[in-house]
């Protein structure tokens, strides 16, 4: 920067050219072209994209390289990031979720591809109308894309076309047509060919998503026999729901029977819990009233027992007292003899009642009659007892 002198300089101020215009000083004439080279550099920075700022957007991944250590940074936020121009470069990636796409018969371009077709394990063949890979680049692998696939969407035109259509047919023809027309079957090879193909393109920083499989097509004639057979699957799950259908109308007749004869039965088991009580109430009853009258009759047969022995006491203090008096007697008759006997005899015929006749058949009887049967009841009695007696004195 030039000092202003105390003394204008020589010429100044200055004159007219010869060819009638104002001469420019020096330095005007510097400052001119330094801010002419500064148009021009920026012009050029501008053309070429190195002005030394850019914008990131939340899409995309920056990666800045030092062109003098060969270091690099990646940014994966968004935001303006800085660097110095012509000493480091900024590189833009895109880092939203990428389609790489098998439909048609024709090469698009190198996300569209034509269509996948597999040749099963059994020999057949099946194709796939619309196949779908979904990928996007690994934001803090930018500085690995940057060096292994170039920059920009370099990444996006060679590794899964590299690897996709080779992998989906390795998986996919494990399988027979009929295994690979099961949805669980190919969703196995679905996941299998993710897990094959993140393998491989991890190391170039790039990531499946997802795999879009959609129902895979056979021949016509193969497309008709599946379809009868989805036809008789179709019948055969009818018939199972059918089935199902009788059987839960079936569980639940029986179980509106059940209930009901439940409730039949807790009706009949209360009434007879009813009739059991009822019952164990008369059997307390009669029990008591057994207790009761078997208490009463061990009390009366007590009663009389205790009457008849007293009885039987007395009955035996007085036939004693008679046998006593008979055996007296007797031992009077013992010591009497004769006597006591004619004495009984005169007491006896005191007792009869004789009836005499006033005449006599026999001038000499020896024995008396008389004709009613109360006299010879009395005759044999006097028979007997003049036998006995040794005849009448």
């Amino acid at each position: 920067m030039s000092t202003i002198d105390a003394e204008p300089p020589r010429g100044w101020p200055p004159g007219k050219s010869k060819g009638g215009g104002k001469k420019l000083p020096p330095l005007a004439i510097l400052a001119g072209v330094i801010l002419a080279m500064v148009v021009v550099f920026g012009g050029f920075m501008a053309i070429t994209g190195n002005l030394g700022l850019i914008s990131v957007r939340d899409d995309q991944v920056a990666v800045k390289v030092s062109y003098m250590s060969g270091e690099s940074e990646v940014f994966v936020t968004p935001g303006f990031k800085f660097y110095l121009p012509f000493l480091q470069e900024m590189y833009l990636l895109d880092k939203s979720p990428q389609k790489f796409v098998m439909e048609g018969d024709r090469f698009v371009d190198a996300g569209h591809v034509p269509r996948l077709t597999v040749r099963a394990r059994d020999g057949s063949n099946f194709r796939f109308d619309n196949l779908e890979i979904q990928y996007r680049l690994i934001p803090s692998k930018g500085s690995l894309i940057i060096s292994d696939s170039g920059r920009g969407d370099a990444f996006k035109v060679h590794w899964i076309r590299a690897y996709a259509r080779s992998i989906l047919r390795d998986e996919f023809g494990r399988f027979s047509a009929e295994e690979v027309a099961n949805p669980t079957t190919y969703d196995l090879a679905t996941d299998k060919s993710r897990t094959r193909l993140n393998d491989l393109l991890y190391p170039h920083g790039i990531e499946v998503i997802q795999i879009v499989t959609p129902k895979p097509r056979f021949d016509d004639a193969y497309e008709r026999a599946i379809e009868d057979r989805k036809v008789a699957d179709q019948d055969v799950e009818r018939l199972i729901a059918m089935e199902d259908q009788l059987l839960r109308e079936r569980e639940r007749e029986l179980a509106g029977v059940e209930k009901e004869k439940e409730i039949e039965m807790r009706s009949l088991q209360g009434e007879l819990e009813k009739i059991r009580l009822n019952a164990e109430q008369n059997a307390i009853r009669i029990t008591k009233a057994a207790d009761a009258y078997a208490i009463e009759q061990r009390a009366r047969g007590q009663a009389e027992q205790a009457q008849k022995v007293a009885r039987a006491r007395g009955l035996t203090a007085k036939y004693s007292k008679e046998a006593e008096g008979l055996v007296a007697q007797a031992n009077a008759l013992e010591e009497r003899g004769e006597v006591v006997v004619r004495e009984a005899l005169i007491k006896k015929l005191k007792s009869i009642r004789f009836n005499l006749i006033p005449y006599s058949r026999d001038p000499a009887p020896r024995r008396l009659e008389h004709s009613d049967n109360q006299a010879k009841s009395n005759t044999r009695n006097l028979d007997d007892s003049i036998v006995n007696s040794g005849g009448i004195q």
